[in-house]
């Protein structure tokens, strides 16, 4: 009768054991999931993200991993596409049984697969290149942003730069190429807000379908207005376009544009053509060593490495995710790496820091802006 208590005992400890551990995670390896564009007109974008991301792993784990747990990286490509991106994000949770998510592209995609999928099945994601409002909400204003955690600046911060460095310049006709999608819509928003600080408004207002190129409406309504600058909320293809095609009308206005356009993929598309351009960046200046950041990044890559404000942005992903599992514990749940994250107070990454609360979601306000010079570089 004591054996068979014993045995059932022990059986009932394995039991629970076995449907205690948390998901995603063994003795031997934590998986981390990812969903971006790593095919289509701004697949290079998730590429750069995920080699970064996939070497900064490999790191952790010639160094011994984190408490003996090797990371493993499940990344799939959804096209910059909502629906996929979804779908995606759905498939590495319920499928792929990931512990976490990671470096999300967009901000519809981002913004629908956490109130459809991740913000209800509760699973953390950490950093999005996006700067909307709609993922930066309060957990006390929508609980499903409890499980989001930005690593950038706003769009409202980037867009508020980009005016008020205009408006110091003597710039009052100021026009707005947007992409029609939650990227574009909250960008628009935020140059409408900042002008308005201003008593001002755009002279101008045009758009261009998200993952198209087709620009001549948008051309033709703003050339009409003579503008003499143009904040342009896009992608580097369609931005290219823009440029060509105003150039083309004998319109020379100062062209300005968001972080997420890629500086190294803008000059690589238009060439000698993107002289001129001004870009808000949300990451430290990824070409020189002063930032402990940036230094760590570079390193990474090695001497050969193509260094980018896309790749250093993955890093501070990436690191702000570890930093969490690590300060988590050996005995790591999704609960403690929530409440790791929400512990984060003005957390340095190496000479940039981000910050989270239970109520907090912004992560970063950092800002910077910089044109692109001869030969293509990117100046500050």
């Amino acid at each position: 009768m004591r054996i068979a208590r014993a045995l059932l005992f022990g059986f009932l400890s394995w039991f629970g054991c076995v449907f205690a551990a948390e998901v995603g995670v063994t003795d031997n390896s934590v998986l981390i999931g990812m969903t971006a564009p790593f095919s289509g007109p701004n697949g290079a974008y998730g590429l750069d993200m995920k080699m970064v991301i996939n070497a900064y792993f490999r790191q952790i784990n010639d160094a011994g991993g984190i408490h003996g747990r090797r990371l493993e990286l499940r990344a799939l490509d959804d096209g910059y596409e909502t629906e996929r991106a979804v779908a995606n994000t759905r498939t590495l949770i319920n499928q792929e049984k990931v512990f976490a998510l990671l470096a999300s592209y967009g901000s519809s995609p981002t913004t629908a697969a956490m109130n459809e999928v991740f913000g209800v099945a509760k699973v953390p994601l950490v950093g999005a290149i996006s700067g909307a409002d709609s993922i930066r909400q309060s957990p006390r204003d929508n609980p499903k942003n409890r499980y989001m955690f930005n690593v950038r600046a706003s769009y409202a911060n980037e867009t508020e730069a980009i005016v008020n460095q205009l408006v110091s310049l003597g710039f009052r006709n100021i026009a707005v190429l947007y992409q029609n999608d939650g990227f574009g819509k909250s960008g628009l928003d935020g140059v409408i807000t900042a002008l308005r600080k201003h008593n001002q408004a755009p002279l101008a207002v045009a758009t261009v379908e998200r993952n198209s190129v087709e620009v001549s409406q948008a051309v033709q309504t703003i050339a009409q207005v003579n503008p003499q600058a143009v904040i342009m909320v896009t992608l580097y293809k369609p931005t290219a376009a823009f440029v060509r095609a105003m150039r083309k009308t004998g319109q020379k206005p100062q062209f300005m544009t968001l972080s997420p356009v890629g500086a190294d993929l803008l000059v690589q598309e238009l060439g000698d053509e993107a002289r001129g351009i001004g870009i808000s960046q949300v990451m430290p200046y990824p070409w020189n060593d002063t930032t402990p950041l940036v230094r760590e990044y570079q390193k990474l890559l090695g001497q050969n490495g193509k260094f980018s404000y896309y790749g250093v942005e993955a890093y501070a992903m990436a690191k702000v995710l570890i930093d969490a599992i690590r300060k988590a514990g050996k005995d790591l749940s999704r609960d403690k790496l929530l409440a790791s994250l929400e512990g984060m107070q003005n957390h340095d990454l190496g000479g940039y820091r981000v910050s989270y609360s239970a109520n907090e979601r912004l992560g970063s306000h950092f800002v910077d802006l910089t044109v692109i010079g001869n030969s293509g570089r990117v100046l500050r």
